[in-house]
């Protein structure tokens, strides 16, 4: 069965406090009629520290698209390949190794993905197969999870990487003024992660089942706006209340597995705001320290859209890791309104039974015409 390996982060050098975005936010905003309720949005968000790939005072600047892109696909390949090492060498393997890198991002575009640039760079095989994810957002990184359990499900002895870049600095838009952007201003972050998961063998979340879930009629709540200047971020004032909806899928993707989700050993997921993790709490019926780790990405990197699932489960191995075969929730949320969720037991690589299932791995199949 698919193992969910241990996963390497990254986050930019340059930092902004919560008190410096106050700050910020008062001094460009001094006029604005409802600047009091954005400082007060922004507190309540706990974010205490953002990393950010460029200085503040240039990511306030807007040189135009072209150049927020073109600074994208730089930061991209100077910062991934070292995150990507990490995640192989948690997982005892090497490029040559990986049959598919699954690549999600919503801040910047590249054609081809970045995944065709990886495999010449790092040197992974020329059949590698590569699922690039654009317009999932921060469920990018459920979905990248499931989707490499799909391709580890198929293909019982193939290994798949996991990349998520996103740099949501460069999405900063100036002349965006309502209360959802000057909220988002204050949340969002930038991060690189990357992780592997191996069909056999390996520490980690054994993957045993996936589901996703769809709000209906809430496609607009989370979206871009696609504009000369780039993507103009939209969130409706109502996406905080989705977890009361979202949680009975939640309940019924561990039913139908035979757990209940209200009684799990560990929960891994997307970090939006604290009124996700609170809900999320209360509709859920689990400990609120039961988010703990989800928490802490939160008040330190801030929202850093699809990476956050990874890192929240890199903090989990910080921890120690959880007991043999405790059983855990992963989930991301995004547009859509979309949850990408997963269930899985924790297995270390030196249990018999890993131990048992380890084999002499040969190349996933091509796929034939």
């Amino acid at each position: 069965m698919a193992t969910l390996c241990r996963p390497a982060v990254s986050v930019p050098e340059h930092i902004i406090t919560m008190e410096e975005t106050l700050a910020l936010a008062s001094s460009r905003h001094a006029d604005h009629p409802q600047l009091p309720l954005a400082l007060r949005l922004i507190r309540n968000t706990g974010v205490q520290t953002r990393h950010l790939v460029q200085p503040i005072e240039e990511t306030l600047k807007h040189p135009g698209f072209e150049d927020r892109n073109k600074l994208y696909v730089a930061e991209a390949k100077a910062r991934v390949p070292d995150v990507v090492r990490r995640a192989l060498d948690d997982a005892e393997l090497g490029p040559a190794d990986i049959d598919v890198i699954i690549y999600v991002s919503c801040t910047g575009f590249m054609m081809p993905s970045l995944t065709a640039w990886l495999i010449n760079a790092m040197d992974f095989r020329s059949d590698t197969r590569q699922i690039p994810i654009a317009q999932l957002g921060c469920a990018a990184g459920g979905a990248a999870i499931n989707r490499a359990h799909d391709f580890c499900t198929a293909y019982p002895e193939a290994n798949a990487l996991i990349v998520a870049c996103e740099f949501c600095s460069l999405c900063y838009q100036p002349t965006d003024i309502g209360i959802g952007s000057l909220l988002s201003n204050g949340l969002f972050g930038d991060g690189v992660a990357a992780a592997v998961v191996r069909g056999q063998g390996g520490t980690g979340i054994q993957l045993e089942r996936n589901g996703s879930y769809l709000i209906p009629k809430t496609e607009e709540w989370i979206a871009y706006d696609v504009r000369a200047t780039g993507f103009h971020f939209l969130l409706d004032k109502r996406v905080p209340a989705t977890m009361e909806p979202l949680a009975p899928a939640l309940k019924q993707l561990a039913s139908t597995h035979g757990w209940d989700a209200t009684d799990l050993d560990f929960y891994i997921v997307h970090a939006g705001g604290p009124r996700i993790l609170d809900d999320l709490s209360k509709f859920l019926e689990v400990d609120p320290e039961a988010f703990r780790f989800s928490r802490a990405t939160l008040t330190e990197y801030g929202n850093i859209a699809s990476a956050v699932v990874l890192d929240a489960l890199r903090r989990l191995f910080d921890e120690g890791g959880a007991a043999p075969s405790a059983r855990g929730l992963l989930a991301g949320f995004g547009p859509g309104i979309t949850a990408e969720m997963a269930l899985g037991r924790w297995v270390n690589a030196d249990q018999p039974l890993a131990r048992a299932m380890r084999v002499t791995r040969a190349p996933a199949p091509a796929p034939t015409a």
